[in-house]
């Protein structure tokens, strides 16, 4: 962490020079949220600046979660926490602005050195439990407190994040009943979609200390639906935790929720081990030596010479400046719409025309699986043609644009020899419809698995009968990952999943009435504009158990 090439990048071409004022001096990382860039104050106090994600920008419900959580995060006043300074709910794009924080996040700690000892695991516990009471007292609860959301300052932890990235999960979880955090990490209660409270951030309190007293998860390395199995039925073995330790980590790591010590009793329970001292008792040369030599921070970013509207310099690349870019007006807003829309049409129209399409990007495949011809050569979208318009023939929008007519002809068979089925690209629309049984492709809403960008509702994937389970953190779709996660997707929650935070390369599993398992993998995902919303689709299907 010496090295300020380690912690700080280049701003890169398709990064702002400023936000809303604040001149951006280095990329510090991305995230679920959005990307997070280093800024000044006008003071020059450094901050972490956090920019929103298009896709979620354009989220209705997102934008309502993400004021009502920046309204608490201001209220939050803590010696441990990152302070938020400012933010612009109604920006475009959304963004805030926390207090930086120059060490490591424990992740990176206990990479660089291993398991902390004794007496420091007493003065993290106390401090992030210090921090969980002022995150509690605004009416907020972390959700997703985890080793890399806890930074290691010179005088102490700091927690972050509390309860302002995860608006992002929440926009497109809450409503389906899925689960919202890090799995590695999880309560019990989040892993079974339950009612999440401030005693769920007391056991991802537990896990994150036993994380740094071992260095590794407490309830193992593996798939998220595996490590949630133990998380909710089995005991953790805390025979490897130090001696000093045990008795909190027992408490904290209770299945029932109201057997969790509160904030406030660990404080006390910590304090009452070090005899009353101060936190810095476990001493300052060692926290020293944990959060590891200090990171020379890179001052504000130079002010360029020429007027505003002129090119700015980046001061850490040598790229080229790029021009200012001018507002548009409402016409040329409209002709930028409509050249959008027609050059949709047309990439759309030469796909069917002359059957080729996209190559699959990250198409789900099972082991051993055999591809059929016609996942080989990519499905046309001929059989759309029967969806035509009374007034001129052809085919139209769910806006009622016409599209250009496309011929006509029977898709071929679609079952592979192996009983698995792929296809790619595949073409979803809000006239159009998939199903997971033959035929796949369908020019109506008949099929199991539908677009709806509704005005009253985020953009999502809806069905009467199939259920949805989407994974996440870059995790490819198998048929046992599928089967696993929805053994438990049952009920009218699992049939409509929301689009907001599913981006190009997310993969869902689905299943159907009849219990067909399959996959989506997300190609390209146009929501939008509503009106001419799509989605281009890796579709595989796996034989049925016998």
């Amino acid at each position: 962490m010496s090295s300020t090439t380690t912690v700080f990048q280049p701003l890169q071409a398709d990064d702002p020079l400023a936000v809303a004022g604040y001149r951006l001096a280095a990329r510090i990382g991305s995230g679920g949220m959005g990307r997070v860039y280093l800024s000044h104050t006008p003071g020059g106090r450094p901050v972490a600046l956090k920019v929103v994600r298009p896709e979620l920008a354009d989220d209705p419900d997102f934008r309502r979660r993400f004021r009502r959580e920046v309204r608490a995060a201001r209220r939050v006043r803590g010696a441990y926490t990152a302070e938020l300074v400012d933010a612009d709910t109604e920006g475009a794009p959304p963004w805030l602005a926390t207090l930086y924080v120059p060490g490591p996040s424990l992740t990176q700690a206990v990479a660089r050195r291993g398991p902390l000892p004794a007496p420091a695991l007493l003065h993290l516990a106390a401090g992030i439990a210090e921090a969980l009471q002022a995150v509690h007292a605004a009416g907020l609860v972390h959700r997703d407190l985890k080793p890399s959301n806890v930074l290691l300052a010179a005088d102490g932890p700091r927690v972050i994040d509390f309860g302002i990235s995860v608006a992002a999960d929440l926009t497109s979880h809450t409503a389906t009943g899925s689960a919202v955090g890090t799995p590695h990490f999880m309560a019990p209660e989040q892993a079974t979609a339950g009612q999440v409270t401030a005693a769920t951030d007391v056991f991802a309190l537990g896990q994150t200390l036993a994380f740094a007293a071992l260095g590794e998860p407490l309830y193992g390395d593996g798939v998220a639906p595996v490590v949630l199995y133990r998380i909710v039925h089995e005991s953790p073995d805390l025979s490897r935790l130090p001696d000093p330790l045990r008795p909190l980590l027992a408490r904290c790591l209770e299945p029932d929720p109201e057997r969790r010590p509160t904030p406030a009793q660990i404080v006390d329970w910590c304090r009452s081990r070090r005899g009353g001292e101060p936190a810095t008792a476990s001493g300052p040369a060692l926290w020293r030596e944990i959060a590891g030599p200090g990171t020379a921070v890179p001052g504000p970013a130079a002010v360029p010479h020429a007027p505003p509207t002129a090119a700015a310099t980046r001061s850490l690349r040598s790229a080229p400046p790029r021009p200012a870019r001018r507002p548009l007006t409402v016409p040329a807003t409209a002709a930028a719409l409509a050249l959008a829309l027609t050059l949709a049409g047309l990439t759309w129209y030469a796909t069917d025309r002359f059957g080729q399409g996209a190559p699959a990007t990250g198409a789900p495949a099972a082991s051993g699986a055999t591809h059929s011809p016609r996942a080989a050569t990519g499905p046309t979208r001929s059989s759309h043609a029967a969806a035509q318009s009374p007034a001129t023939g052809g085919p139209r929008t769910a806006a009622g644009s016409p599209r250009p007519s496309r011929p006509a002809s029977r898709p071929t068979p679609l079952t592979a020899p192996s009983g698995t089925v792929e296809l790619s690209p595949v073409w979803l629309d809000q006239s159009t419809s998939l199903s997971l049984r033959d035929p796949m492709l369908l020019p109506d809403r008949t099929g199991d698995i539908r677009l709806d960008c509704s005005d009253d509702a985020d953009c999502a994937l809806t069905s009467d009968s199939a259920v949805f389970v989407q994974l996440f953190n870059g995790k490819k779709a198998t048929r046992d990952t599928c089967r696993h996660l929805l053994g438990g997707a049952t009920g009218p929650a699992y049939r409509t999943w929301s689009l907001a935070a599913a981006g190009e390369g997310a993969h869902l599993c689905v299943r159907d009435a009849a219990g067909r398992v399959g996959a989506l993998a997300l190609q390209v995902k146009q929501t939008t504009f509503r009106e001419a919303a799509f989605l281009q689709l890796g579709l595989t299907v796996w034989p049925e158990t016998p």
